[in-house]
Order: C-alpha cells, then sequence, then structure tokens
C-alpha cells in the first residue's frame, strides 16, 4: 500500500434520547485506508455503521474524534470548505441510488461534474465511457423508472466514480437488489474501483460480499475491529 487517505482516530458518537439519557454510538472508532484499498465494514443493525460512513464524509459531527482526508483535518472545517473538498475527494453509492428522478441515465452521471464545477466536454466523454463500462452504452438516455434495479444502480457507481475520487463511500449497495443482481453490481463497483485507484469503504450485511474485499472489518461495542 502506498499513502494513507482516510483516517479515522478515536471516534466518538453519542446521542440524546428522548427522555434525556445519553446513548453512545460510537466509542472510540478507528480505521485507517490507504490508496487503492478495499475494505468492509459489517455490523449489527443498529451498530452505528451509517453514522460512521457519515461522520467519515462530514455529513455529521462527531462526538469527539478526528476525520482526516489526505492527512488534512477535516472535521473542523466549515460546511462550505468541506463541501468543496468532498466533490473532488469522494464518490457516493447508496442502497437507494439517489437518482435525479427527471434526468436520464447521462444527466444522472453528470449531476456529479456539474456540483463539482467541472463540467464540460471531457466529463461528458468519461461519462458516456464510464456508462459503458458498465454496460449502458444503450441506456444514457433512459430515466431512472425505465431502468431495472440493478442498471440505476450501475449509474448510481459511474457517477460516484465520474469525479476521480480518492474514495467510494458505498452504503448498502447491493441492499435493494436479488442475490444475482449484486453479485454483479459488487464485480463492477470492485472492478471500477481498482481500475480507477480508487480506495471503497463497503457498509454491508452480507458476509460474501464483504470477504470480496480487501480487508473485512466489523463494528462491534462502539469500535472497529479487523477479523
Amino acid at each position: 500500500m502506498s499513502s494513507e487517505i482516510l483516517k479515522i482516530e478515536n471516534l466518538k458518537k453519542s446521542f440524546k434520547s428522548p427522555n434525556g439519557s445519553v446513548i453512545e454510538v460510537l466509542k472510540g472508532a478507528d480505521l485507517s485506508l490507504f490508496k487503492g484499498e478495499s475494505a468492509s465494514l459489517r455490523g449489527e443493525s443498529g451498530a452505528g455503521k451509517t453514522t460512521f460512513l457519515n461522520i467519515a464524509a462530514c455529513l455529521e459531527t462527531p462526538s469527539s474524534g478526528g476525520v482526516y482526508w489526505d492527512g488534512l483535518k477535516v472535521d473542523g472545517l466549515s460546511n462550505s470548505k468541506q463541501a468543496k473538498l468532498r466533490s473532488g475527494y469522494m464518490g457516493f453509492v447508496f442502497q437507494s441510488y439517489c437518482l435525479i428522478p427527471e434526468l436520464n441515465a447521462l444527466e444522472n452521471v453528470l449531476f456529479a461534474a456539474r456540483i463539482a464545477d467541472s463540467f464540460n466536454k471531457k466529463t461528458i466523454l468519461r461519462a458516456k465511457e464510464i456508462l459503458g463500462k458498465v454496460g449502458l452504452s444503450d441506456r444514457m438516455g433512459h430515466l431512472p423508472h425505465q431502468m431495472s434495479g440493478g442498471e440505476r444502480q450501475r449509474v448510481a457507481i459511474a457517477r460516484a466514480i465520474l469525479n476521480r475520487p480518492k474514495v467510494i463511500f458505498a452504503d448498502e449497495p447491493t441492499g435493494n437488489l436479488d442475490e444475482n443482481t449484486g453479485l454483479e453490481v459488487m464485480d463492477m463497483l470492485l472492478d471500477l474501483c481498482e481500475v480507477e485507484g480508487a480506495a471503497l469503504l463497503l457498509i454491508t450485511h452480507n458476509p460474501d460480499f464483504a470477504r470480496r474485499t480487501s480487508r473485512n472489518l466489523v463494528l462491534r461495542s462502539g469500535k472497529i475491529f479487523e477479523e
């Protein structure tokens, strides 16, 4: 492995319940992720996996601890500074696809470039190339409702990759798919990350999918352990 691109240090997160008691979700979680590496994170429902991912992406604020992107501590930066850094640093793949229903496949992929203010002829060509790599050359003009779940998730993967991010966060990306389609999507996600040189942090309940990543992690009792 080469450089450390994501570091989570002694991360703690607690919430107040309606009755006023404090619920500790994360109790000192640590993670280091390196360039080109794939890691899976499993844990029971309610263990805090999505909370951990949201904090790692600076979409949620930790109670304490540090979040570092490429060695830069980012959890204390302004929301606007975090957003600017995020658009070129990471890509997201969600369980529910999160495609814009009024936009076709190509337009949905290019939306990532518009957010990053990098929309130009080169990004259009790159978007078409990536959609071709995920087998959607003939579906670029289709709206999300005209595509299957597997096809929509392929669009989401293409969108996540478009800006050449250093890390991809995938939160249960196969959760809405049948087993065979989920396997195909996992293959594409891992292959594209390898080709693009992006690290992958995969949140999953599926132990078979988890074993396909280079590192297997589990979130238990508020901390991360390597299996």
